[in-house]
């Protein structure tokens, strides 16, 4: 099925964004500009990071469950894509040690947006994650000067962001 364009499952509960869905989110990230140090929530099974990775990016991917993790390793090392810096953590925390990030995707829905993540986020950076539960949208979040420019986008269907780590 992998030319399907839809969400399938990797387990755990857990889905692959449907291909159409990575490329509309990892084109509102980089549009018009180098993709620079990118911070992944939730590495799934490491489809999203190998896009990241093949834009030139440094990336760095947090994932919540240690056997999605490990899936996503063998994945990315069998693609011989060893570059990301993966981490088994709390995405809602993000990575403060390594920001700020100039783009952050989130690839599940988080009810409103994480605020550790929004300072994690370099001056002229972007987020692009979904929001919502039962109605869900995608949205662009822009870092500038005069604050958290938040633009809707198209709707989507996503697993919820969840706290903690497994």
């Amino acid at each position: 099925r992998a030319y399907d364009d839809v969400s399938l499952p990797i387990g755990h509960g857990q889905t692959i964004s449907q291909p159409l869905t990575v490329a509309r989110m990892t084109e509102l990230l980089i549009q018009g500009r180098q993709p620079g140090k990118i911070l992944e929530v939730g590495t799934g099974c490491g489809y999203q990071t190998a896009v990241l990775l093949k834009t030139g990016a440094e990336v760095y991917s947090i994932e919540r469950l240690g056997a999605i993790l490990d899936q996503a390793r063998r994945n990315l090392r069998a693609a011989k894509l060893v570059h990301a810096r993966l981490v088994h953590g709390d995405g809602n925390a993000g990575l403060p040690e390594a920001a700020p990030f100039d783009g952050i995707i989130i690839t599940a829905a988080a009810r409103a947006v994480p605020a550790p993540l929004v300072d994690q986020l370099a001056d002229g950076g972007r987020m692009v994650l979904p929001l919502g539960e039962a109605e869900q949208h995608l949205w662009l979040l822009e870092k500038t000067a005069q604050g958290l420019q938040k633009t809707r986008l198209d709707p989507v269907k996503f697993v919820p962001l969840l706290n903690g780590r497994s």
